[in-house]
């Protein structure tokens, strides 16, 4: 038998390095998957007994936090009672606007990064509701858990995939709620274009397309203690992802009938960053994480794809990239609202102009407009004009507030659940470490533990 050349030799070895890789997993980097515990179940479908009044508490009073006190005022079913933050004149200023909206004064707390510990303590509040920095997020949520609350955590709700599996194991044991704060999933083009695809207007929804893009120059001394231009300072990849995620997730019926399988994610150097605290503080930056720039790329089980890009440095126009491509249609958010469909899925009987409709340029205004107002919403029906009226990024954050205090008061499945939370937090850790390995994919794990697939399909829950 005649021997391989060395060059040859070289060649087949790699040649079957490739076959070998091709034909199982092992290119992908995976993170551990910790077993459930005996007797612990998932929280898939979680339905609790009604609560005839959600008595609620807030912790982190800053940019965001008296916004929410404001709006659950509106909120029928609900008691504030208690407010948290470690500045007691924040706090002070939230128990202005229970008094402003004639309610009692909340219990106060403040003065010691601890005293959120003592508010969910109290056996008198069913629904903890977190709105600090992102680093304190994960062990609100689990503290208050284990003392008996249900948890609202604003976004992202953790920062590593170990925070993640502490989440998701506490909802598991203690059977609470775990909700995140993702208020883009009740936009009115988002939620109204769902309803679309649920109703086929798209086909088969197989790409769709998210982001955070938003230039935060004139906002970064507003964090209290710069937390966040830390965080993008020592951590890099995808840091801010849910946004973009959530309602990408929710068209692709997310573990309701598909699951992520993996992703790849690359980013620009940073320059802004560094370039701002020089400007700002004087300090000449070295060591500066976080890329102007960073895109993700995620595929499905079911072979769909999701495109994600996050950009808070660089002066471009707000977008949340929100785009959808089915068989049979197209949708997009920004920069303008556009639908294209094929003139075989919409009657010309309920929509104007039906000769506009076709697969090479997006319909016209008259009939975009048409059908959103054909194809709105349950939710925005009901909720559409006070939501507008109370505010709150024009109102997609009162929708949010209301729906969890509904589904609460009628013992109903939330419209996000502990493993969507997972789900879209964990592209900070994963995405980090496809960068740092020269962009290889990785794995994206199977949060529920093998339930992906009982539900078939992405449904709000209504009462009867």
């Amino acid at each position: 038998m005649k021997k391989l050349t060395p060059i040859l030799f070289v060649v087949c070895s790699l040649i079957f390095l490739a076959t070998a890789c091709s034909t199982s997993n092992s290119h992908l980097i995976e993170t551990p998957i910790p077993a459930r515990e005996d007797g612990q179940t998932d929280v898939v479908g979680l339905t609790t007994e009604p609560l005839d009044t959600v008595r609620v508490g807030f912790i982190g009073l800053g940019m965001r936090g008296p916004g929410a006190v404001e709006r659950f005022t509106y909120i029928p079913g609900t008691k504030i009672v208690a407010l948290c933050d470690v500045e007691p004149a924040r706090v002070e200023a939230c128990q202005e606007i229970l008094r402003r909206r004639n309610l009692p004064q909340a219990a106060a707390y403040s003065g010691s990064e601890d005293a959120w510990k003592a508010l969910c303590e109290r056996d008198d509040i069913d629904l903890v509701y977190v709105v600090t920095d992102w680093k304190n997020h994960a062990q609100m949520g689990i503290y208050a858990m284990e003392h008996g609350k249900h948890v609202a955590i604003e976004v992202p709700a953790a920062m590593t995939m170990d925070e993640i599996w502490a989440l998701i194991n506490t909802a598991e044991k203690t059977r609470k709620h775990c909700m995140q704060l993702e208020n883009c999933v009740y936009d009115f083009f988002e939620l109204t274009t769902l309803n679309m695809a649920q109703k086929g207007l798209f086909g088969e929804v197989l790409h769709v397309e998210g982001s955070y893009i938003h230039n935060l120059e004139d906002f970064w001394p507003y964090y209290w203690n710069n937390w966040r231009m830390d965080y993008n300072r020592k951590h890099r990849g995808d840091v801010y992802p849910t946004h973009g995620l959530g309602p990408a997730c929710q068209l692709l019926d997310i573990h309701r009938g598909d699951k992520m399988n993996y992703l790849v994610a690359m980013d620009t150097k940073a320059v802004n960053g560094p370039a701002y605290i020089e400007r700002t503080t004087g300090e000449k930056v070295t060591d500066f994480q976080n890329g102007d720039h960073t895109l993700t790329l995620i595929r499905t089980e079911n072979g769909k794809t999701i495109h994600i890009q996050h950009n808070v440095m660089t002066p471009r126009p707000y977008s949340r990239m929100y785009q959808l491509t089915g068989t049979d249609g197209f949708a997009n958010k920004y920069p303008i609202q556009q639908y294209c469909l094929r003139p075989s899925q919409v009657s010309s009987d309920e929509i104007p102009n039906h000769e506009n409709l076709n697969a090479h340029g997006a319909v016209s205004n008259e009939v975009r407009e048409a059908l959103m107002l054909k194809y709105k919403h349950p939710i925005h029906q009901e909720l559409e004009e006070i939501a507008k009226k109370v505010g709150g990024h024009g109102g997609m954050d009162f929708i949010m507030d209301y729906r969890l205090v509904y589904c609460l008061r009628n013992g109903l499945p939330l419209d996000m659940d502990v493993y969507d939370l997972a789900e879209w937090c964990c592209l900070p850790e994963l995405t980090a470490l496809s960068i740092e390995n020269n962009s290889a994919p990785v794995a994206i794990p199977d949060f529920t533990r093998g339930a992906w697939n009982r539900i078939q399909g992405y449904r709000h829950a209504f009462a009867e």
